[in-house]
This record gives C-alpha cells, structure tokens and sequence, in this order.
C-alpha cells in the first residue's frame, strides 16, 4: 500500500454548499492519510485532496463561511474520487457548465459519492440515472418526484453501489467516507481514522 501512488480526493464547492457536507470527508480523508503516514513512516500520502470550485475563486458557504478552494474547474489535478456535497443546490444544478464538469470528472474517476443533496446534482448532471440512492430525509420525496427513475431509500446512511456512492444528510458524510477509506486503504485504518477523530458514527456494513 504504501508504494502506490495517493488517491486523488477532488471536493466540489460552490455558493450555499452545506459546510459540513465537504468539510467532513475533508476532515476523514486528511486524518486517514495522517493515521497511514504515522503507521508507515516515508511512505507517499494514501490520499490528496483538494477542493474545486467553477473558477477557483472564493466560495461563500451556507451560513456565511468563506472557503478558498485549490483549484477550478480548469486546472484540478486528476480525480481519482469525486465528493459532491449538497446544500443549496438549485443555482449549481442550474448551472451547465457544474452540471458538465460533474459527468466529466465522475466519468474518469474511480469513485464518485455524494453528501446530502448532492445526490440532486449526480442526477441532474446523468451520473446516476437509475438504482437505490439515498439524501437528506427532508429532500427523499423531492428528490424521487424529480427523478423518478431513480429509487431514493430513507433508511440507509449510505449506499455503494460501486462506482456511485451516495450518502444521508450532513453527519452521514462522514460514515460514507470512512467506508470509503476501509475501501480504499482498508478496514483498520478507517478504525484507526475515527478513533483519532473521536468519532462514534457507524461506517460499516
């Protein structure tokens, strides 16, 4: 594990996205590449992220935070996982130029995932266009009149369906990409990740 080369963790941000929704799996995937270093000293990083955003410029999240993303559309490094969160989405999923760079990156990615209704945003740009996903429990039934083909599950806090992950509201971010690290570098060190986040979710299957 340690002679690969990193994961590649592109996190899209925009206007009015849930702060926590890409902060969180920010937060898994750095600790979990701090916990591997640790564990495997001179090793490369297991992951490398970077947050995205339509021009590179200043983002306003929803309650007001500024985040200042790494990268635009236009120069992000390779995506080998794609994190979309949610929030307000209305003003992205109207926005074609998000919408295209969505079903481009996912389509190159390895993996791409969803926070909350980011889940609208896989849909509106056809990531995912049929099969169980899941969102935020105040956006199931508005998510499902939209996209009818799909089948948006209450219960889960997340669901793998491969190439395609989607997860619950907010808090279920974290759940997901700590499966998404027991995937990726395995079942320890997702443990290893929520212990030093004093973290008590349930990420397992």
């Amino acid at each position: 594990m340690s002679q690969r080369r990193p994961v590649s963790v592109c996190i899209l941000v925009f206007d009015a996205v849930e702060v926590l929704d890409f902060a969180g799996p920010y937060e898994v995937f750095t600790t979990a590449s701090r916990v591997h270093g640790k564990r495997n000293p001179g090793a490369a990083a297991l992951f490398e992220v970077a947050c995205v955003s339509r021009d590179g410029q200043p983002i306003q999240a929803r309650a007001g935070l500024r985040v200042l993303p790494e990268h635009s559309f236009a120069d992000h490094p390779r995506c080998d996982l794609l994190l979309v969160p949610g929030g307000v989405v209305d003003a992205a999923m109207a926005c074609p130029q998000t919408l295209a760079w969505i079903a481009g990156t996912a389509a190159q990615a390895q993996i791409t995932a969803s926070v909350c209704t980011g889940a609208f945003l896989l849909a509106a740009s056809g990531v995912v266009r049929t099969g169980r996903v899941t969102t935020h429990w105040e956006d199931s039934s508005d998510l499902q009149t939209r996209f009818p083909a799909l089948t948006v599950c209450d219960d889960p806090r997340w669901i793998d369906n491969g190439q395609v992950v989607t997860s619950a509201g907010i808090s279920a971010g974290i759940d997901m990409c700590l499966h998404l690290v027991a995937r990726l570098g395995g079942r320890e060190l997702a443990q290893l990740t929520a212990r030093q986040m004093d973290y008590h979710g349930s990420f397992e299957d």
